[in-house]
């Protein structure tokens, strides 16, 4: 629910701004009253009549006028539901249960829903730009419809659409932690490590804060796995500040889902078991003879098989030597890959926001 003057939801962020300017006015009130010989009264116009105040109750006024402007109609609408249901308002960890168990009963229905979501909570993170501090998870903006034309965001729409009902059942969780989120569930439903997630994200309202087209990965940026793919996966990694060991970490979730023509033109599973989190990707990465794949609209490579596909980006890790290092350390030991992900994925959820609470377990 929206406050009908800001049209800013009540979340878990917007609540702790209020307690800030809680313990700001207590802070004010706790200062001693001046008299009325030191300080000239002044008056303030209320919609009953006019009340004589000091300088110090006239800024207590001011600091909690637009506090209810803002935030009192959504926080009145949710104390509404929550008496209208027989219970008190949701702390976050039971907020946060909950949304799992709907996304987990989504990706009972839908087994590509789990792989689609690791998809767009790393597309709602991976715009950051650590020089501008701009992009990142920390305002939702993948839900507006200029981010999801970008060129790296094909079909996510389709994702961001299903969500909607699951953000109308948790207005107090803001789009940008339920994008985060939903990676999360995923990644440890499907047989991934075990995720630590910090919430208090505030959404963005407006479009304008929409990154600029080109901040995510391009799959193929020349004929194959040459100096130009290797250079551009280090360009877009490093300006997020991630080094050649998280590249290939965060690289290992391509073990989930499947390339769609109809989305990235790309066809096919990376691994023969695409719902499950694990290491296959390394060990097929270095394990199979890999060649191009002629019969694909774009360019692409195929195992012997003909069954499963490798992108030139994926390539480029067996190619380059620092990168390579550590696809042969993650084929040998799962363990250290899991460690290595989990760390390189909270940090990237991290990218472009500030004051998050650790969600508790």
């Amino acid at each position: 629910m929206f406050s009908t003057v800001a049209a800013k939801p009540t979340t878990f962020a917007s609540s702790a701004r209020r307690s800030a300017v809680s313990k700001r006015r207590a802070k004010l009130a706790a200062c001693p009253r001046a008299s009325a010989e030191e300080i000239p009264a002044e008056s303030v116009v209320t919609r009953s009549d006019q009340v004589s105040l000091t300088r110090r109750d006239a800024l207590l006024a001011a600091l909690a006028v637009p506090l209810v402007m803002r935030d009192a109609p959504a926080f009145a609408e949710t104390k509404k539901r929550a008496g209208a249901a027989g219970a008190a308002p949701k702390t976050p960890e039971e907020s946060f249960a909950s949304l799992r168990s709907d996304v987990e009963a989504l990706m009972k229905k839908d087994g590509d829903f789990g792989p689609t979501m690791v998809r767009l909570a790393w597309h709602s993170s991976g715009t950051y730009d650590k020089m501008s501090k701009t992009g990142g998870s920390g305002g939702g903006t993948i839900r507006f419809k200029e981010e999801l034309a970008h060129g790296g965001n094909a079909g996510l729409d389709k994702a961001v659409a299903r969500l909607e009902p699951v953000k109308r059942k948790h207005p107090e969780i803001s789009y940008a932690d339920l994008f985060a989120y939903v990676g999360v569930v995923a990644i440890e439903t499907m047989g991934g490590p075990k995720l630590k997630f910090s919430y208090g994200r505030v959404d963005e309202m407006d479009p304008a804060a929409v990154t600029p087209d080109g901040r995510l990965p391009n799959a193929d940026v020349g004929d194959g796995p040459g100096p130009k793919e290797r250079d551009h996966l280090r360009a877009i990694f490093n300006r997020m500040g991630f080094n050649d060991q998280e590249i290939v970490a965060l690289s290992g979730a391509h073990a989930l889902g499947r390339c769609h023509a109809d989305a990235s033109g790309y066809v096919g599973p990376w691994s023969g078991t695409p719902l499950l989190f694990n290491n296959s990707y390394f060990v097929l990465l270095k394990g199979l003879k890999w060649a191009p794949n002629d019969e694909a609209a774009k360019f692409q490579y195929k195992d012997p098989s003909g069954q499963l596909m490798m992108l030139p980006s994926d390539i480029a890790l067996i190619e380059d030597a620092k990168f390579k290092k550590y696809v042969d350390v993650y084929a040998k030991d799962q363990k250290k890959f899991f460690a290595d992900f989990a760390a390189a994925f909270e940090k990237l959820e991290s990218l472009g926001t500030s004051g998050l609470t650790p969600l508790s377990a």
